[in-house]
């Protein structure tokens, strides 16, 4: 993996930004390894893995380690060929430059320059975080228009994925409108300082099916409870939630499956 980040690299050559965000992801030892043993719970071999808002792919990678076919959408033009140079030569991966919304339309991708990781489709979502702790920092500017897919239209061309990963920056709900159809299991990250937005993907959610979640906090791949919990205990937690704690990922899984899988439960 060293040799295709720096061929990458050196190919692409990344910004500033981009570069941090390679050596956050990548350079920590061991990472790779518990991201692979925690999606192995969800994925397998021949398994379908969507990556959306994939970033610098780390998830990619590992999904594709564990031998499932990944489909890694990510919109940040820079940031999509880096991916495409990182994975020109695994046959299981599918980089699209992309966002993913409730409609398939052109969009304004509003950019972060010192941290890649939080560009975005939201204008409101940046008003929002404007004035708290954590990102009143943080300064977007440059625009950039980028083509939008929905995710029926993804499963139309891949087929239902195993696994969908939603990393949007505040567009997660949004992803989850262009979803006419249950998944068996997905990750969406939230931010404690603006829970509505998650609490309104838990009600997206259960529209669809009758699902059960969980979470983990920021990069520990470990979930929180050792049992899957209700909609509302799940929304009921976000909301006690510290404004200013640690942001992570709540993870879904249809309800019919976790006494089928135990690897799930």
């Amino acid at each position: 993996m060293i040799r295709s980040l720096f061929r990458a690299i050196v190919k692409t050559v990344p910004s500033v930004g981009i570069v941090r965000s390679i050596l956050m992801y990548y350079g920590i030892p061991f990472r790779g390894r518990r991201l692979r043993r925690f999606y192995r719970r969800f994925v397998g071999p021949n398994s379908l893995f969507f990556d959306i808002g994939a970033n610098v792919g780390n998830r990619t990678h590992a999904a594709g380690k564990i031998g499932a076919r990944v489909v890694s959408i990510e919109p940040q033009p820079r940031m999509a060929a880096f991916l495409r140079e990182l994975f020109s030569e695994s046959n299981g991966v599918t980089v699209i430059e992309a966002a993913v919304g409730a409609q398939t339309r052109t969009v304004d991708l509003i950019l972060n320059e010192r941290h890649p990781t939080l560009a975005t489709t939201r204008a409101d979502w940046i008003d929002s975080l404007r004035s708290t702790k954590r990102f009143r920092s943080e300064r977007w500017g440059k625009k950039v228009p980028v083509q939008q897919i929905t995710l029926d239209s993804l499963i139309g061309r891949f087929g239902i994925p195993d696994f969908v990963k939603i990393d949007v920056e505040g567009n997660e709900d949004d992803v989850l409108a262009g979803l006419s159809e249950p998944l068996p299991a997905l990750s969406f990250e939230f931010i404690p300082e603006v829970p509505d937005r998650s609490k309104r993907c838990i009600e997206m959610l259960v529209r669809l099916a009758d699902y059960r979640f969980n979470y983990s906090l920021v990069e520990r791949m470990d979930l929180v409870y050792d049992r899957w919990l209700g909609a509302d205990e799940m929304a009921d937690l976000l909301e006690s939630m510290l404004r200013d704690g640690p942001s992570g990922d709540v993870y879904a899984v249809r309800a019919i499956l976790l006494s089928d899988s135990p690897s799930l439960a």
